[in-house]
């Protein structure tokens, strides 16, 4: 019987001996679960799907975040479009338009992919129109599925005519089908705006271990929920600034015993939440593509004891994770400094590697932000931090990457 990672050419395939080398001793249990789902081929069907909102799209519960070098990795959209990972989320500043090249290259070779795809890209305002028909050019396409106002930190951003003037004529155009934004920031606010708007269709958020327990962040999904905005959740390892200690990794080590990585252990805390229709992830390797489609595949559910462990872990590690409360903190510094979006910015230097150029990334700060960073006192705004971060060490350090 052909390996489940058996490519139609065979010129790449994997065997399963291959992938459990690759991505390491997981637990016995998950030794067990990858002969269930390795050992065949597996149908495009077989990872689950949900209702995307009121849109009356149905999505894979597990997209593919394309924030890494797609040009150089064509083969990994294609062992995520052939296993059934078929929402795609890329951005015009990916790569400076790299990844949306890259994803055009793919359909460019395979254009009967485009009809399975839930495509997603970003663009900032306010001259919606030109960055999307430039999206457009780069991925190949006619339309995509979902256009998304990137990065809002205040549902003002995107409650403007302006906003919903282009994303009526956008639909009617046949450019997008729907519309709405990605938020990092004060994400329960984002949200709680965006269900009172009425013409949202979707939301791609940071949420994960860390913050969905949260009361307001689960207020506000409630409410998105009866709004009928479809979610998606990204971040969701919740990376954090530190490396963890002997210590803090021991609170994981149950769920190996389980059969869980902890990184598949974070990713379906999130997606047993059926009010998330996807969790986007980030796949810049065969090892994370591989291990992230077994968590969805995999039927087995978290534990009262793996959540337990997830929490208790949350917790132990609270001081080095920013949770975007941006309204928090930097009024306390005169909305000086963007903390929050240079701590993403840290976030993506410490985990993401090479996929993304973090000094590329803090040098689009205007000049005289970047001269206040060593120099503003950050005394307030640790204060009003809820985790309690080191923020005035954070924004030195982010000096310093820039030169």
């Amino acid at each position: 019987m052909p390996s489940f990672y058996t490519m139609k050419n065979n010129k790449d395939s994997i065997s399963r001996r291959d992938f459990l080398a690759a991505t390491g001793a997981i637990g016995v249990g998950a030794i067990l679960a990858s002969s269930r789902i390795w050992g065949a081929d597996v149908p495009r069907q077989a990872i689950a799907r949900r209702k995307f909102g009121k849109t009356g799209v149905e999505v894979p519960i597990i997209g593919l975040g394309c924030m890494f070098d797609i040009i150089n990795n064509q083969v990994i959209l294609r062992q995520a479009f052939d296993r059934g990972v078929t929402y795609w989320d890329t951005a015009a500043g990916y790569g400076k338009g790299g990844s949306e090249r890259g994803i055009g290259m793919f359909l460019e070779r395979n254009p009967s992919a485009r009809k399975e795809l839930f495509l997603v890209t970003k663009g900032r305002g306010p001259d919606y129109r030109q960055t999307l028909d430039e999206s457009l050019a780069r991925l190949k396409v006619d339309y995509v599925d979902l256009f998304l106002s990137h990065a809002v930190g205040d549902i003002g951003e995107v409650d403007t005519p302006e906003a919903r003037a282009f994303a009526e004529r956008a639909k009617r155009d046949g450019k997008i089908k729907f519309f709405g934004f990605s938020t990092h920031s004060n994400v329960a606010q984002c949200l709680e705006g965006a269900a009172k708007l009425g013409w949202i269709d979707g939301i791609l958020m940071t949420y994960n271990y860390r913050t969905m327990h949260e009361p307001d962040v689960m207020a506000a999904i409630d409410a998105c929920g009866t709004a009928g905005i479809g979610l998606t959740a990204m971040k969701t390892q919740g990376q954090w600034q530190w490396r963890e200690t002997p210590e803090q990794a021991a609170i994981l080590a149950p769920l190996l015993a389980r059969g869980f990585t902890p990184g598949q252990a974070k990713l379906k805390a999130v997606m047993e939440n059926p009010q998330i229709s996807t969790a986007c992830v980030q796949m810049p390797s065969l090892k994370l593509c591989h291990e992230n489609i077994a968590a969805a595949l995999d039927a087995t559910s978290l534990a009262e004891s793996d959540r337990a462990a997830l929490e208790q872990h949350a917790a132990a590690t609270a001081t080095g994770y920013c949770a975007g409360c941006s309204r928090l903190c930097e009024p306390t510094i005169g909305n000086a400094v963007p903390v929050a979006d240079i701590m993403r910015d840290l976030m993506y230097h410490r985990h993401y590697g090479d996929s993304v150029d973090a000094r590329s990334l803090l040098a689009e700060l205007p000049v005289e932000v970047r001269a206040r960073l060593p120099l503003v006192d950050y005394a307030a705004a640790e204060r009003a931090c809820p985790r309690g971060l080191p923020i005035g060490l954070l924004m030195r350090e982010a000096s310093v990457i820039l030169g």
